[in-house]
């Protein structure tokens, strides 16, 4: 269940290639800054390592040098005197010591900084340890000796080094020691053995950092080229899906053209079988109009006529396109009078029948002021006739009495036609506001009327596609307090 839901949860989310890209880069700089940071933590680590490795080995070196100079000092006046000895044996003896030191690459300088009555001797020679021992050397002079870095840092603490005996090192310029080892032979003080040494073990650090880079050089390839590998697989994935998806939206437009195709066939089919009874009144009026020539003016009759003959004209080109062309309908050309389409409608369609006094009445109140609209004026027809038409068949009364006005407000810019009944009004189900906006009774296959009837359905609902979606009108209907109800179309000049 909960791989499931997981699996679920997952499935919500679309990868395309670009947030593969992103992975990608984004794992590869952290890569990078993951390297780069290793990096300067192993110099850091391999730099203070270097530098407590060079103190320990430079001091190792001055401790072993100062003991050897110890063990030979001891070990030469154990049992005889200086005069016991050839002056060239003792001498021999300590330059080999002092040589050794010197030959090292590391080792600067080294003496012996002796104290003697309460005078200063430097010793960096077999020969003037020779002096020193036979007395005959003289003391230190800082204007002609060597060695006055260590003179000046013995002196500097010199009673320190007399009081602890410890060893004294100093640091300069990040790589080089200056150590101060006490010289005890005998365990008497007599001074210190001075070396200035700068051990080198870069060698070491360089050829740890070379092989640390060669090391994330290759992780870092190796990781590059499974980044790689993962991109171009994720790419030909998403490429597969991409295709399947296009070829889906492909069949899908195709499908919803066909649905739209079909949908506007059944829309022409229904307009024509909704047309075909008013094509067939019209003729009525046209064939009783041409008998009644010779007894009305003849000029009204042709003027009455010309407008059914257009009328019949315009149900045959709607016959011809079922999708219509917008400039048929919304034109600058047109100038149609509402007022005089609805006059017209009135008194030559609806009160041309036989029972007219019977079934219902009319009652016009016209604004003359109302402005003319760029639509074809049989496009206004077919908008206002199925909506009286629906207020005489609908109103499920013997006598219905419609009341049609105009109405123009010049401070908005908007005209009103309201086409109201005294009948038994509308359901209030089909009153209901969908989702979409639209009152149900504007939607297809829904009636108004009390009983079934085969051609139902269709008045309201083409009244409403001409109006609103075609001509950008506005259309409402209510019901009134007193019975019957209002169909309202507003018009924005």
């Amino acid at each position: 269940m909960l791989r499931q839901k997981f699996k679920n949860k997952f499935s919500q989310y679309r990868f395309e290639i670009k947030h593969v890209t992103v992975f990608l880069v984004v794992l590869i700089i952290f890569q990078i800054t993951f390297a780069f940071v290793q990096k300067i933590s192993l110099n850091n680590f391999l730099v203070q390592t270097q530098t407590w490795y060079q103190k320990y080995s430079a001091e190792r070196l001055a401790i072993v040098t100062s003991t050897s100079m110890e063990l030979l000092f001891e070990n030469l006046f154990i049992a005889k005197t200086v005069e016991d000895y050839e002056e060239g044996k003792i001498i021999y003896s300590f330059n080999v010591i002092f040589k050794q030191q010197l030959i090292q690459k590391n080792v600067e300088d080294i003496c012996l900084i002796l104290m003697k009555n309460h005078k200063l001797y430097v010793i960096d020679s077999g020969q003037k340890l020779y002096a020193y021992l036979a007395n005959r050397l003289e003391p230190y002079n800082s204007e002609a000796e060597k060695h006055t870095e260590g003179v000046k840092l013995f002196i500097s603490i010199k009673e320190k080094m007399k009081g602890s005996e410890t060893i004294f090192s100093t640091l300069k310029n990040q790589k080089t020691f200056n150590i101060l080892v006490p010289f005890v032979p005998n365990g008497e003080y007599l001074g210190v053995m001075y070396m200035k040494i700068t051990p080198d073990f870069s060698f070491l650090t360089e050829e740890v950092s070379s092989n640390f880079d060669r090391a994330a050089i290759i992780y870092s390839v190796l990781i590059f080229i499974g980044l790689l590998a993962i991109f171009y697989v994720s790419s030909q994935a998403v490429k597969e899906r991409n295709e399947a998806q296009k070829k889906l939206f492909d069949e899908h437009e195709e499908n919803i053209k066909k649905q739209i195709r079909l949908e506007k066939e059944s829309l022409f089919t229904k307009r024509i079988y909704h047309t075909h009874h008013k094509a067939e009144k019209i003729i009525g009026f046209i064939k009783e109009d041409v008998r009644k020539i010779g007894q009305e003016d003849v000029n009204e009759i042709k003027k009455r006529v010309i407008t059914y003959s257009n009328f019949i004209s315009r149900i045959i080109y709607d016959m011809k396109w079922y999708d219509q062309e917008i400039n048929t309908i919304i034109n600058p050309m047109f100038h149609t009078n509402i007022n005089e389409v609805i006059r017209f409608v009135v008194n030559y369609i609806f009160l041309r029948i036989s029972s007219k006094n019977e079934m219902f009445s009319f009652k016009l109140e016209l604004d003359d002021s109302l402005p003319p609209v760029c639509v074809n004026e049989f496009v206004v027809w077919e908008i206002l006739e199925p909506i009286i038409q629906n207020s005489i068949d609908h109103g499920s009364k013997k006598s219905v009495s419609i009341h049609i006005s105009t109405y123009y407000d010049r401070s908005q810019n908007i005209s009103q036609i309201k086409i109201a009944d005294d009948g038994v009004g509308v359901k209030q189900e089909l009153l209901e506001v969908l989702d979409n906006g639209i009152k149900r009774i504007f939607l297809e296959n829904e009636s108004t009327k009390r009983m079934d009837g085969t051609n139902s359905g269709y008045g309201c609902y083409i009244a409403y596609q001409m109006a609103v979606e075609k001509c950008g009108w506005g259309l409402d209907v209510e019901n009134m307090p007193g019975g019957g109800c209002t169909f309202t179309l507003t018009i924005k000049n």
